[in-house]
């Protein structure tokens, strides 16, 4: 008979794991224990506010549920008591024990599979059948603070899109289990709700058509690569459309490796330049990225756009080309952008693993690391919160220190390979480049620094002047209007961003992060067709801004 030696550790693991976990560690957030159904009266929809909405004034008409009259209430709960101050301890005593048992385990794991690092197993795809997308209306602090613990409360099954703010539109995606119960909590505790995605699973399906290989045959046939702006690419497959590029133009384009993933994958670039200028000099570069948070499709979407426009049609841009070079960078996270191929459509983060540089306790840190690998859970960290610019300030939440978050800042600044690599490049042309662009989705924003903090850089006038027109080119091509602010004043006050990085410390002072489409109908899983529509309307922006500052034309 087989023997499953990976589940038999799991339940030495759990076994010892709880005994260990309740006498020695206080509880770090509320637990689904600590919420209990009471009784309520009925819900009057009559007293909710629909006037005063910030955005999607279409949709703020109220909406209920006649759903049984039970509420969520938060009840209590007790911290456990330190037991360091003792002179005995029985958990420290099997705590050691542990820790010897299970050094002989990783020696032995280490033997049969190598190291943790190259060890990747095989992960099922993530599932978000009967998943629902839903928004949210708070229209007081209490409805925000309301969502922020229930946040705190349900990290795994209650995912906020967008962070819950006071009179601004939240979306939440929220498992099936919970759905029937979060709704009734929503309806108790007053806050108005529309549901945009009834099951997650079927829009992710239809998202992205399919690609027969007959097809792709007749794209490399005609075209001499696959690529085609009517569906997202694998990041295979974007890595050998540069290749393409640079080979069949090789004045004009250049591929560069600026480093390599933490899964080792190559991290590709493409500089797009027609040499010096007249006077033999480098000329003005503009910086590009997309991809940074790995469900963000669109902006790798957008920014192989603009790498075709100025390669494969170059003659429609010479005077830009002539002003001006080009540094784009399609996928910033390449490991990320291929686990929601593969994996889970809608993480988020890189994929590495960081369990032993926490700051627990010896045995903590070996739970993180067997966790990880019995479960696979807890990887990765945010990128765009790991740049070494007021990196990790917590204050005003625009960062976690939980590994298991979405918004990780990892262990140190710079901690991802990637990151680094980009800041590398960055710092080292730094001479040259003009402008810094970050693509993210979604809320069509145009975010001008600074995010860490409310106050706005002495430029902010300046900044905002030149941003204006690029909305303004953007708005003309489909009349996609597009909201100018910094993020902590639009969205979430974010410490450790790339844009803040690239104005305070590479000193780029034209340094901005581009949210795209759309406004929440279908946010990180827009659709395929609004490609080409997106990255037209994005790419006219992006032109206005380089003619005004590399060309002044």
């Amino acid at each position: 008979m087989a023997v499953d030696f990976k589940s038999i550790l799991r339940v030495v693991f759990i076994g010892l794991s709880v005994i260990i976990i309740a006498s020695n560690r206080a509880i770090a957030r509320p637990q689904r224990g600590d919420l209990e159904f009471l009784p309520v009266e009925n819900y009057d929809c009559s007293s909710m506010r629909k006037d005063d909405w910030s955005s999607d004034k279409g949709n703020r008409e109220t909406r209920c549920l006649d759903e049984e009259n039970t509420t969520f209430n938060e009840t209590d709960y007790d911290l456990l008591i330190d037991n360091d101050g003792r002179g005995f301890s029985f958990v420290n005593i099997v705590e050691s024990v542990f820790f010897a048992v299970a050094n002989g385990i990783d020696s032995i794991m280490t033997t049969i599979i190598g190291t943790e690092k190259n060890f990747k197993p095989r992960s099922s795809r993530v599932s978000y059948k009967n998943y629902q997308l839903i928004r949210l209306y708070p229209s007081s602090q209490g409805h925000v603070n309301d969502l922020k613990d229930l946040k705190e409360t349900e990290p795994e099954d209650v995912k906020f899109w967008i962070e819950p703010m006071y009179n601004k539109t939240t979306d939440v995606v929220i498992a099936p289990d919970l759905v029937s119960d979060v709704k009734i909590f929503f309806r108790n505790k007053g806050i108005d709700f529309k549901v945009l995605m009834p099951d997650l699973q079927k829009i992710i399906a239809y998202q992205n058509p399919k690609m027969t290989k007959e097809q792709r045959e007749d794209l490399v046939m005609t075209n001499g690569h696959s690529m085609t702006w009517k569906r997202y690419h694998r990041y295979g497959e974007i890595v050998k459309y540069l290749e393409y590029l640079a080979l069949s133009y090789p004045t004009l384009a250049e591929v560069i490796t600026i480093g390599h993933s933490y899964e080792n994958q190559p991290i590709k670039m493409i500089k797009i330049s027609t040499g010096p200028n007249k006077e033999g000099e480098a000329k003005p570069a503009v910086w590009i990225d997309a991809g940074m948070h790995a469900r963000e499709w669109i902006g790798s979407a957008v920014a192989t756009y603009i790498i075709s426009q100025l390669v494969e049609k170059n003659s429609s841009y010479a005077k830009l080309l002539d002003n001006s070079d080009w540094m784009i960078l399609p996928v910033a996270n390449p490991d990320g952008y291929e686990f929601t191929h593969t994996g889970d459509r809608l993480w988020r983060k890189t994929r590495s693993n960081h369990a032993e540089n926490q700051d627990d306790s010896r045995f903590l840190q070996l739970v993180n690391h067997y966790t990880g690998w019995l479960w696979g859970k807890c990887e990765g960290v945010d990128p765009n919160r790991n740049f070494d610019y007021h990196w990790g300030e917590m204050e005003e939440g625009g960062a976690s220190l939980d590994p298991c978050h979405e918004t990780y800042a990892g262990p140190r600044a710079f901690s991802e390979p990637e990151t680094k690599a980009m800041a590398d490049y960055i710092l080292a042309n730094k001479q040259n480049i003009r402008i810094y662009l970050t693509l993210h989705s979604y809320s069509q924003m145009w975010l001008v620094p600074w995010g860490y903090t409310y106050s706005k850089p002495s430029d902010y006038s300046e900044l905002a002047n030149v941003a204006k027109k690029a909305i303004g080119a953007i708005s003309k091509i489909h009349g996609t209007d597009y909201q100018l602010g910094t993020s902590a004043h639009l969205l979430y006050p974010t410490s450790g961003a790339s844009d803040d990085w690239a104005k305070g410390v590479a000193g780029i002072k034209y340094a901005y992060t581009l949210e795209l489409r759309d406004r929440g109908t279908y946010g990180f899983l827009l659709p395929a067709s609004q490609i080409v529509p997106t990255a037209r309307e994005i790419w006219a922006g992006i032109r206005t801004i380089a003619r005004l500052i590399t060309c002044n034309t």
